[in-house]
Order: structure tokens, then sequence, then C-alpha cells
């Protein structure tokens, strides 16, 4: 299973432009992924710079017909025409989506810090070397103190899920919206971290769980060891960060080690002001 995670700042490149035959045509150059997690996916939002306030997550859907399209909704505003603009996140999967969950994320005030609701889309992946949850998210980047609380938050539902990998279905609970499906406690979660790979917060989310709750692993780190991460942003001009740094990651639970074989970045295209970053498991 290949999967690949892209903070795409809403389809804007480098030179402002916001294309999404780019996005898409980005994608397809990289590999044939199986799961698809993008971050900074727009509707309807024409004061985004470069937009037009396209429906993206309609033209990326378009140009992915053979994906399940999964779209999770932060934030949720009234517009000038009337109508309503979406800001969050996406995941697009060729293979079978069972239950899926959207999280929003705690957002506490800080009245001298902009700051904006992020969310957690959560979802299970039936793949050939089992079911697993696919989380994928953007965590705040103007709040250090926001960023420990949201991870919290998620360990806390990570917890939550494998729990309920153990809950027995009850005859009552068949067939309706109440029926309990299967939540494996196989998972992955991806997305933009906004830390860099030398932050707490990364350190806050490989901490080790109780007994029943598998731990995360950083799949950079895991099979490079050795080197430092990969950068992420920062490599072609940005302004938010000082330097290159890895602000994407993708972590796993311990039942999938044996099975994770590369972590890649593509550090060449410039369709975002982020690179796309991917994994395979087999």
């Amino acid at each position: 299973m290949k999967l690949l995670s892209w903070n795409i700042q809403w389809g804007r490149g480098m030179d402002g432009i916001v294309d999404f035959n780019r996005i898409l045509n980005a994608i397809r150059t990289l590999d044939a992924f199986d799961v698809i997690c993008l971050q900074e996916v727009a509707v309807n939002f024409p004061g985004l710079p470069g937009s037009q306030g396209e429906d993206q997550f309609t033209l990326l859907s378009q140009g992915l017909p053979e994906y399940t399209g999964i779209y999770g909704i932060a934030t949720d505003l009234p517009n000038a025409k009337g109508g309503r603009s979406y800001f969050g996140n996406a995941i697009f999967s060729r293979l079978p989506v069972s239950q899926v969950w959207r999280h929003l994320l705690p957002w506490a005030a800080e009245q001298s810090t902009p700051s904006m609701q992020r969310i957690l889309i959560e979802a299970v992946i039936q793949s050939e070397i089992g079911s697993m949850r696919v989380m994928t998210t953007h965590l705040e980047y103007y709040s250090q103190q926001q960023r420990e609380q949201q991870i919290a938050h998620i360990r806390h539902l990570n917890a939550e899920a494998c729990a309920m990998t153990h809950r027995e279905r009850l005859d009552e609970e068949q067939g309706g919206p109440f029926e309990v499906h299967v939540r494996p406690v196989n998972a992955i979660l991806c997305g933009d971290m906004n830390f860099p790979a030398t932050a707490r917060e990364r350190l806050q989310i490989l901490m080790p769980f109780d007994s029943g709750t598998p731990d995360f692993h950083d799949t950079r780190a895991t099979l490079f060891p050795d080197e430092p991460h990969a950068p992420t942003v920062g490599i072609h001009l940005v302004d938010f960060v000082d330097k290159p740094e890895c602000f994407d990651h993708i972590f796993i639970t311990s039942g999938l080690l044996n099975h994770l074989k590369t972590h890649r970045v593509d550090a060449a295209t410039t369709a975002s002001d982020h690179q796309p970053v991917w994994i395979e498991l087999s």
C-alpha cells in the first residue's frame, strides 16, 4: 500500500497560481498511490490568494475518479454570496473504505495569537496487509501550546479507537447507526504537523501509550535512524521558516513496522509551498 501526504496550499504553487491540473499531474508523476491525504483544501474561498473560489474538493474528486473522496471541513464560514466557505483536509482512497470519522481538534482562545479551527479525519481502509485506520490532520502553525493540546487530543482519540476494537457487537445494534464496525488498532497518522523534527511535539506523539494501545513510530526515523529528516518546507523560498525544515510527517503504529518499506520526499515540485511525502507498506 502506498500512501501520500501533501499540504497543497489550496492548489497555489510557488508562482502564486492556483492550478489543480498541476497538483494532480504532480501526484500521478510520483507514483500510483492507494491513499492520498491532502491538507488545505478549500471550497468557495475567493479570499485565498490566487483562488477564484473554486470547489477544490470537487476538482480533486473529478481528477481522481477511481478514488473514494472524504472531505473534512475544519473552517465553515458564510461568504459574501450568501453561501458557505469551507477549508479543511481530504482523504482519497482507491482501496475499500469502511467507517469514517471527522474530529474537530481543540481550539484554545489565545487573545494575541492568530489561529483557526483544525480537524482530524479518520477512515478505516481495507488493504492487502489488513485493515487500518488512516488519519490526516493539519495542526496549528502559530501556537505551540495549541499544537500540544491538539496532539494530546489525537492521542486520546487513538486510544479510544483501540479500546473500541475489543467491543463486542450487540444484537440490537445491527443494521442501524448504532452498529459497531471494525476499528483496527493498526493506524497511520500523517499530515502537516507544523513542527520541525527536532521539536518536543514530535516526542509527544511518540510517547508510549498505556497497555492495549500500540505506540506511534516515525517512519522517516525508522528507516533512516542515522540521518536527519529530509526537509518538506523551505526548499524553495518561503517566508514562514528561517531554513528548510521537515513539517510533514508520517507516523505508523507498531503493528505496521514490519511492513514499512520506503519513505520518500519529492524535493523538486513547486506546485505548493510544501513537498509531497509518501511511504510504502508491503
